[in-house]
């Protein structure tokens, strides 16, 4: 399961996976308005490609708490042009991040080789869809919807209810015909958690090794950093390039970031010295 298949391009998971963030959204939380144009976006896939991303993630709506809808031919406007140019442009295997059957269907047509959805495939369609398709899968979880996730999240033991949450969503997707090295699962950092909840699972990240699938993790410029070092969001990048460290220390396989080259160089060496060990 170390080469993973996403559209004819090969995402190679025998070193961990930069995965970086590109938002064609005006309004998400740490980059919004300011990829919007077709231009600019490609731009900055370009950028962080040269900066060592492995590949690159690409969302039309914005998923943090209290963002406005965007409907499904919004959304299709915003990433469908993008993901051609950049396909055209780099080498790399490109994500969807999305929801929407329809979305995943037009992206994967377009070059997208990865589905990652903060739903995990629950939406209506989306998990047949997924299957037809033959795209990787990365599946993440959430309490809640985006637009309330965040107000009153609630868990009896948080790292046992993701680790099934997320174990019942991959036997749904391989009943549903998606091949088992094609899924990958994330536990939703931020999505439906306190910062007791989001330290907790950082700490024990290792469990969710027993599901059998590489794990991905969203730790970049986190509102959990403001909450802990009362940082805005502008003076997080250390603090990111930390909590990313210590996800791959406990077996993360796919980091996706914001900035790709100080996390690219920080797990970079990190491997080099567990490697060593």
């Amino acid at each position: 399961m170390s080469i993973i298949d996403c559209g004819g391009r090969a995402l190679d998971l025998q070193r961990v996976a930069i995965m970086g963030i590109l938002n064609i959204t005006p309004d998400s939380f740490s980059d919004g308005g300011l990829f919007l144009t077709r231009e600019r976006a490609l731009k900055r896939a370009i950028e962080m490609v040269g900066e060592g991303a492995d590949i690159i993630d690409i969302g039309g709506e914005s998923t943090r708490p209290g963002a406005a809808a965007v409907s499904v031919g919004e959304e299709l406007e915003r990433v469908v042009p993008v993901i051609e140019l950049v396909r055209d442009a780099v080498a790399v295997p490109i994500s969807i991040d999305t929801s929407q059957p329809e979305v995943m269907r037009e992206a994967v047509a377009a070059g997208a080789g990865m589905i990652n959805d903060v739903r995990a495939l629950r939406a209506e369609g989306a998990l047949s869809t997924a299957a037809e398709l033959g795209a990787a899968v990365c599946l993440m979880h959430m309490q809640g919807e985006p637009r309330t996730m965040q107000e009153k999240p609630s868990y009896g033991d948080v790292v046992a209810e993701v680790r099934e949450f997320l174990a019942a969503r991959r036997q749904a997707c391989v009943q549903a015909g998606i091949a088992p090295e094609k899924i990958i699962v994330d536990p939703g950092f931020g999505f439906g958690k306190t910062v007791a909840h989001n330290l907790a699972l950082l700490r024990q990240l290792a469990e969710l090794k027993a599901l059998g699938a590489p794990i991905s993790v969203g730790l970049s410029r986190k509102s959990m950093i403001e909450k802990v070092l009362h940082l805005p969001l502008g003076e997080r990048l250390h603090a990111s390039v930390a909590l990313a460290v210590l996800a791959v220390q406990n077996g993360a396989s796919i980091v996706r970031v914001h900035d790709v080259r100080a996390s690219r160089e920080a797990i970079r060496m990190t491997e080099a010295v567990c490697r060593a060990a």
